[in-house]
Formats: structure tokens, sequence, C-alpha cells
């Protein structure tokens, strides 16, 4: 239990050793919570004398082998919202890679190389769905994002072991009884995997992480700030925002970052759309949308 006292007009507490206060008490109780669950999560953010743009820059050349095929999986873990999902897309589409996750995006008639597309799966996989997937796929790149249904499921696991062996040929079989004539029970996978996810790398079973490159993307809320600064920079994020509008919108997001209920892109995405809209009162209306 934390001790929290108003003191001098504001409300103090110590936690984790440091000495805290805060104006308003439901910005005390955010940073409370907030302590409270990386206490919980024994998961600390892990040093790497590696900045996290270096690490982003690892991602693309991490896709990069995986695309040429000297790679079969790559595992991308770390906080949702700061573009593991954009940098592993983005990278794919440079390399000439056509992404058939919406077959309605796709004109009829189109004929594609099915070595050079690549898949997207959002959600929940049962294991039969996972079989599928992997032999409509078995030439070209499936990127499961943020579908931990398949890193968790013991019969799923042990399909993707098969798909991402070291072996010259990776076979996968299915001996259960498959119901569906248009799947055979055995097939060679010649694909790459990539796995995005919003868990822990000490949460992924080891049998993935050892036949996968990965990296991990856990960031302290200053590299939060770093990254985001970063895709600014670069001027490909929010393109359709002009320079001064996301630079107010970073400049807040800054001064509050102690504050903010969730800091990550969709963070800035929205106080850029209100510094945008919302006229000369954007700012207290940004603050208490982000902070509450």
């Amino acid at each position: 239990m934390i001790d929290v006292k108003f003191v001098g007009g504001k409300y103090v507490a110590v936690i984790n050793g440091k000495k805290v206060s805060r104006s308003k008490k439901e910005h005390m109780d955010y940073v409370i919570r907030k302590a409270q669950s990386e206490s919980n999560s024994g998961s600390p953010v892990p040093e790497s004398r590696f900045s996290i743009n270096e690490r982003f820059g690892f991602v693309s050349d991490m896709v990069t082998m995986l695309a040429a095929g000297a790679q079969a999986s790559v595992v991308v873990t770390g906080p949702g919202g700061l573009g593991k999902s954009f940098t592993v897309s983005q990278t794919l589409t440079a390399l000439g890679f056509k992404d058939v996750s919406v077959l309605d995006d796709i004109a009829v008639g189109t004929i594609l190389k099915s070595a050079k597309t690549f898949r997207v799966i959002k959600g929940y996989s049962t294991p039969k769905g996972l079989y599928r997937t992997l032999y409509e796929n078995k030439d070209g790149v499936i990127v499961f994002d943020d579908c931990d249904s398949v890193l968790k499921d013991p019969t799923s696991l042990n399909l993707l072991k098969g798909a991402l062996d070291s072996y010259s040929r990776r076979i996968i079989s299915w001996r259960a009884d498959i119901k569906d004539e248009d799947l055979p029970t055995t097939f060679e996978f010649k694909g790459r995997v990539v796995f995005i996810s919003n868990l822990s790398s000490s949460n992924i079973d080891q049998a993935i992480i050892t036949r996968s490159m990965s990296v991990d993307l856990s960031m302290t809320t200053k590299q939060k700030i770093e990254r985001m600064q970063h895709l600014l920079s670069t001027g490909e994020f929010m393109p359709e925002f002009d320079k001064t509008t996301k630079a107010d919108a970073m400049s807040l997001i800054e001064r509050l970052q102690d504050k903010v209920k969730e800091l990550s892109l969709r963070t800035l995405i929205q106080v850029t759309k209100i510094r945008e809209s919302a006229g000369k009162n954007w700012s207290n209306l940004a603050e208490y949308t982000i902070c509450g």
C-alpha cells in the first residue's frame, strides 16, 4: 500500500524509493497504478547498448534477410502502438512483396507470384486454422500480428516447430481427421513467418525463439518519446498534417509524458488531430483526453 499525502497543494507519495508529487489526485493514482503494474509484471525494460531507433533498424534488417530466404522466421516483441507492424509491412512492401491479406484489394485477373506475397493474420486462430494458413501460404511470408493464440496452444506450437525448423525440407503434417478435402494431410512448407507480439520475449515458447531471429522493442517512457520524435523527423508519419501541427502535439506530449494514460503513436495521432481542429483551447482538450 502506497501512502499518499496532500502537502502544500500537491499529492505526495514515495514510490519505489523516489518522492513523487502531482497536482491532481487522478494523476497520482495513474502513477501508482503504473508503478504497481510494472512491479507485478516482473519484466522491467531490459537495458541495451543499442538505441530504440537502432533496434527498429534491426527489425528491417531481419525482415530483409527473411524475405531473401536466409531466415525462416523473425520474432518482434514490445509494447503496442509504436510501429512494429508498420515497420514489418513497410519493409516487405519496399522489397517488392504484395500484401494479400485482403483479397478484395487485389484486382480480378491479377497474377501473383506466391513467393513474393505476404499475408497478415490478426486476432485468433485455432490449430486447424493455423494448419490451413500455413498450407495456403506455403511459399510466401506470413505475418502473425498480435495473434498470440498460435504461440500458446501446444498443437499450434508443434505445427510451427515443423514450419520453422532448420532442416532442408520442412514437412508439416495433420494426422487427425481433417475432413476438408482441399487440405492435404502432409505438405512441404517453403514459406517464412514473422511474429509480432506485445508479449515479452521471455513469455514466448523457447522453441520458437531458438528457431528465429528476434528483436525486443521494449521501451522506457524516454525511449517512447525518442521513437516518436524520430518518426516525426522522417516526414513519413502522418504526412497529411503540417510540421508545425505535429511539432506542437509532440511538445505537449513531452510535457505530459509522466501523466499520459497510454503513451503510443495513437496518442500522438489523437493529439495532432486535436491540435489541427479544436481551436485555441486545443491544449486543454488534448491534456484532458490523454491524461483524464
